[in-house]
């Protein structure tokens, strides 16, 4: 995501990025460049220019405020083959909030983000989607009404794909605590926005599952529900949480499991497969344990202390073994 310094919104910024992509990555990287300079919503950013080093563009965690610098956008990345990635969030509607606005935020006396900060914008870009006829991707959706958005918008027609994250499908904000771990956005919803979205994954709305991997640091994730940054880490646990609670008790199947992980998202995004692959351990389990398992810099993860089954022993990436356990 182009969330850097300098953000990804310039050729010369997107060519920074893609060098040190080139001198340190050992998997495959494809970055995204932004939407707007500085991901501030306020002016186009030179798309013509990066559109050749970029998958996709998007204003990662900021919602493109102005409906007319969306259409702009939209028109722009339809005239170039791209697809428009969005976070979807309508600042008018936050008013300070920071976890959902549920009943865990009633009673312990925290302000919450509505639904409708999500799924309000979404419906305003689904309906530019259709007017512009750009290819249109959303973010992390969290709420039952944005299923059924993009679930309508998809029998219309519309070119729409959508993802959520294992966190969203997992758990719900009666299981929230009071610590940084369990602060994201968009938020951990409602069991009925839970159960929503995994019937968005069992009848197709819903195309893909990302990590929403987000690495803060550890002093960054010790503020508490209010004043920690938003975000969790998720790669390393994202294939073993899904695997163990919803293939091994039947909710999907594993072919089903590939295809939201692996394969929708490379044929969404046009990224080709080639020779990279993984192994794993299926009958290995084990405890989630950050501190004693995780590679990534950031270490908060709501799932801390879950068991899981399936161990990644080896990463292939263009015939080279990049990882072995």
């Amino acid at each position: 995501m182009p969330n850097l310094n300098p953000v990804a919104d310039t050729a010369e910024h997107l060519r920074q990025q893609r060098e040190i992509i080139e001198r340190d990555a050992c998997i495959n990287v494809y970055p995204y460049a932004a939407i707007t300079i500085g991901q501030k919503g306020e002016e186009l950013a030179d798309l013509e220019s990066m559109a050749d080093d970029c998958i996709s563009f998007s204003d990662d965690g900021h919602g493109v405020q102005s409906e007319e610098m969306m259409r702009k956008a939209m028109l722009r990345a339809k005239s170039l083959g791209k697809i428009i990635t969005a976070h979807c969030e309508d600042n008018s509607l936050l008013k300070g909030g920071y976890i959902h606005d549920g009943e865990y935020a009633k009673v312990h006396g925290h302000r919450g983000i509505c639904s409708e900060s999500e799924w309000g914008q979404i419906a305003r870009d689904l309906r530019l989607a259709k007017e512009t006829g750009c290819a249109y991707h959303v973010c992390h959706i969290s709420t039952k009404e944005s299923v059924d958005i993009i679930r309508r918008a998809k029998a219309d027609g519309v070119d729409v794909s959508c993802e959520t994250a294992p966190h969203y499908l997992l758990l719900d904000d009666s299981m929230l605590q009071e610590d940084g771990k369990w602060k994201m956005n968009p938020p951990i919803r409602s069991a009925e926005d839970r159960d929503a979205l995994i019937e968005g994954i069992l009848d197709g709305t819903i195309d893909c599952i990302a990590t929403d991997h987000a690495p803060h640091s550890a002093e960054e994730k010790a503020r508490g529900l209010e004043k920690s940054a938003f975000g969790i880490v998720g790669i390393e646990t994202a294939f073993p949480l899904l695997y163990t609670y919803m293939v091994l008790p039947g909710i999907i199947t594993m072919d089903k499991l590939e295809d939201l992980l692996v394969y929708n998202p490379r044929r969404r995004f046009g990224i080709p497969l080639g020779n990279d692959y993984s192994v794993w351990n299926m009958e290995t389990e084990w405890t989630i344990t950050p501190e004693l398992d995780f590679l990534s810099k950031g270490r908060a993860t709501p799932f801390e202390g879950w068991r899981v089954s399936g161990m990644n022993v080896l990463t292939v990436c263009g015939g080279k073994a990049v990882y072995t356990r």
